[in-house]
């Protein structure tokens, strides 16, 4: 059964691990990496949809990407060498999914790759660039399937619009995930903050979540995704590789398994500290039983004397009233005699 990304929280948020194309065409690649993804504790593992020629034109498409990573000069060169699945393999790597327990998902980046894909994806993945594109919006919506769309590169009046196309055209659950359309992102330029944003813009009616494209720091730690749940997001996405260091395209700014693992795994921890909210004293009861003042005599002390605050002491004891009941003692009338250090007990008090 397909996880719901509209049932999480930034305490448990869903994790969409985009593999994307960083399987580089090798199908047992792309299987290992699924598997991969469902080890260190994703929700969905993401790839893309697309041919070059339904996506870029060949003439007027340059690169936007960081060429010294991505040495590639045209989009539709670069899309070329990586659209070789179709639906036989996605259906193959949605099978894989399913078997290791997590979402199948791939964005689709035209027509006809919504239909290839609507009998094997349970949510849709909409790309930033694609924000803009009514008539795949409205393809999308029309499935009735719920709808994850990206924003990197639009304005707020833009990404109305959008929801508007999507309302219109059937959709009913849609999240929006802040983004910045850059590979990769400079942190000087991530803007983690726009997630409240959003979710003071639009949360009333959609999910709100992050689509990361910042490199990991060198000791793999995420600044940016933990930012982005501080602030609410309870969707993250972000790129996956099985090789950091591999050529190009998607690797160098992506989690591999260890960083999602440390990743998942800080966050079960983040889960436990953050318990309930409500006191748990169950928990504590050596501290109560043993840490506690208790009143004590502070001298000897002969039957029938009426107690003062200067012939008693509250002590840390597991014997002896407690400290909170001070004011029902002073006062009141010793009925048996106490040694100094003895613990004085309600029944011993008229």
């Amino acid at each position: 059964m397909a996880n719901d990304p509209f049932n999480h929280s930034p305490q448990d948020p869903y994790i969409i691990a985009e593999i994307g194309v960083n399987y580089e065409g090798s199908m047992e690649r792309a299987k290992q990496m699924i598997s991969q993804v469902a080890r260190a504790g994703g929700h969905a593992a993401k790839f893309q949809t697309y041919k070059a020629d339904k996506i870029a034109s060949k003439a007027h498409a340059p690169a936007y990407w960081d060429t010294t990573k991505e040495v590639t000069p045209s989009q539709h060169e670069l899309f070329r060498k990586y659209d070789a699945f179709g639906p036989d393999e996605y259906r193959e790597l949605a099978k894989h999914c399913t078997d290791e327990g997590i979402d199948f998902m791939s964005t689709p980046f035209d027509l006809d790759a919504v239909d290839d894909l609507d009998p094997l994806v349970p949510h849709w993945k909409i790309a930033s660039a694609d924000l803009t594109n009514i008539p795949l919006l409205r393809k999308v919506a029309k499935t009735g399937k719920p709808i994850i769309m990206s924003c990197g590169a639009s304005t707020h009046e833009e990404i109305r619009n959008s929801l508007k196309v999507l309302q219109e055209a059937g959709a009913t659950k849609i999240a929006l995930l802040h983004c910045v359309l850059r590979y990769p992102t400079p942190a000087s330029v991530a803007n983690v903050s726009a997630v409240r944003s959003l979710s003071a813009e639009f949360g009333a009616q959609t999910a709100i979540g992050y689509s990361d494209h910042v490199p990991p720091m060198a000791d793999g730690n995420v600044p940016a995704l933990k930012l982005a749940l501080a602030y609410g997001a309870t969707i993250l996405e972000k790129h996956f590789t099985d090789d950091r260091n591999g050529v190009g395209n998607d690797h160098y700014h992506a989690f591999d398994e260890a960083g999602l693992k440390a990743f998942t795994s800080e966050l079960a921890e983040m889960r436990l500290l953050n318990g309930t909210g409500v006191p748990d004293t169950g928990s504590q009861v050596a501290a109560i039983t043993n840490a506690r003042r208790r009143i004590m005599a502070a001298q000897a002390i002969p039957a029938g004397t009426v107690l003062s605050e200067d012939n008693l002491i509250a002590l840390r004891a597991n014997v002896g009233a407690e400290i909170s009941e001070w004011d029902n003692v002073v006062g009141r009338t010793l009925t048996i005699s106490k040694a100094d250090g003895e613990p004085i007990l309600l029944s011993d008090v008229l």
